[in-house]
């Protein structure tokens, strides 16, 4: 079979623990048998962020800037944990924040559903898309901790000389402080990325913060949406007969959960990471979703949606066999490959996008699946095989589709 050509290569970012043995796994069994692979490599693994101060971070992020398609492996963002396990010399941030903040644009992640499987939540029928805003709040935060009593301030030192301040609190003892923030233009592109989204897929959109407790920080969210859609989607939206409503974040949990599905729901930075999560679960397992970061430019950045696997890693390095589900990270590659098919103009790459997906599917519809999925299944016969096997077995599909 003669292998698939590239023009532009992609952007590889390698991870970390048990999502870095499955990246080898996947380009060695699922792509380079396949596709004349083109990428631009960065080792993203935690000990070579930390030897490079996070400069590798950096430089691949800009490269997914400058190539437009980028796919990522899971990374450990470290705690005090992690530093000690790992001997860093810095507690260096989350990759994934630094990465967004340079493309700057937002994370649609969606659940990867099948038949077999239903959501937890009965009346779901259709999936719902998290779209989750990529820059800033918590993931860009700086922080104190305060050793002793004493007067925390916010200060806001503009250019023109006029300076703002605010007391946070005053402290009898010790405690943390934390300060975030955000900028009008990362959140109207954040703005623009759903509303254009939801025209392009038909879908409503929900758009979720707490402005009646942060009355200016959440209120500007509210309000650049609210100008933003007034301004340049209301009249597509009604044409198409979709609809976008602002509610409390509260609110739109609770209408979540009562609603039928087939809808996006926006959210800021870290209700999106959370409610991301809890929507993967209750569709089948944090291993089934996608996720890929969009940028205003339409730079594409895929990803899986959950973390490193650790458990299962450690597992790993004793030897012990391990069921670990490849699919987040499987329907990343299939997604940045048929992207750069699309960008191109390679319908091969496209063509082989798709048929990867499909004998992802094949294989689950036959019931052969990792351990977290056999006991979600109905109406198959289930059997659990562990990570090669069942790659294997995607193999072995992919190949029939594309000899067909």
């Amino acid at each position: 079979m003669k292998k698939i050509q590239m023009t532009t290569p992609i952007v590889e970012m390698d991870g970390d623990e048990m999502t870095r043995i499955l990246w080898k796994m996947i380009k060695d069994e699922l792509i380079l048998p396949f596709v004349d692979l083109k990428s631009e490599y960065y080792d993203l693994g935690l000990p070579n962020r930390d030897k490079t101060n996070d400069q590798v971070t950096i430089d691949s992020a800009r490269a997914a800037v400058k190539y437009g398609v980028a796919v990522k492996c899971a990374t450990i963002t470290p705690n005090a944990q992690r530093m000690d396990e790992y001997h860093l010399h810095k507690m260096w941030k989350s990759p994934n924040g630094t990465i967004r903040s340079i493309m700057d644009g937002t994370v649609f992640r969606a659940p990867i559903t099948i038949p077999s499987i239903h959501p937890i939540v009965k009346n779901w029928e259709k999936p719902i898309t998290i779209a989750r805003h990529a820059y800033g709040d918590v993931y860009k935060s700086v922080e104190i901790r305060a050793e002793e009593a004493g007067t925390a301030k916010l200060v806001f030192e503009g250019k023109s000389g006029k300076t703002q301040e605010v007391k946070i609190h005053d402290f009898d003892g010790p405690g943390v402080i934390q300060g975030m923030h955000n900028t009008d233009k990362s959140i109207r592109s954040f703005a623009h990325s759903c509303f254009k989204f939801a025209v392009d897929t038909k879908q409503d959109l929900w758009f979720a913060t707490k402005d009646t407790i942060s009355k200016t920080y959440d209120a500007r969210f509210r309000q650049i949406f609210q100008e933003v859609y007034d301004k340049e989607y209301k009249e597509q939206f009604e044409q198409l007969g979709i609809t976008y409503f602002y509610t409390l974040i509260d609110d739109a949990v609770a209408r979540v959960m009562r609603s039928k599905g087939g809808f996006i729901w926006a959210c800021k930075n870290y209700d999106g990471d959370v409610m991301s999560d809890m929507l993967s679960t209750a569709f089948g397992s944090l291993a089934m979703m996608t996720s890929v970061l969009v940028s205003p430019e339409g730079k594409y950045e895929y990803e899986a949606a959950h973390g490193t696997v650790t458990r299962h890693y450690y597992r790993y390095l004793k030897g012990e066999e391990t069921s670990t589900n490849p699919m987040a990270t499987i329907f990343a590659w299939s997604g940045a490959l048929r992207k750069r098919g699309e960008m191109d103009g390679i319908p091969e790459l496209q063509h082989f996008g798709d048929a990867l997906e499909a004998a992802c599917f094949d294989t689950l519809n036959e019931g052969i699946a990792t351990k977290d999925l056999v006991h979600l299944m109905e109406g198959v016969e289930a059997k659990q095989v562990n990570s090669a096997d069942f790659i294997a077995a995607i193999r072995e599909r992919l190949e029939k589709r594309l000899k067909a």
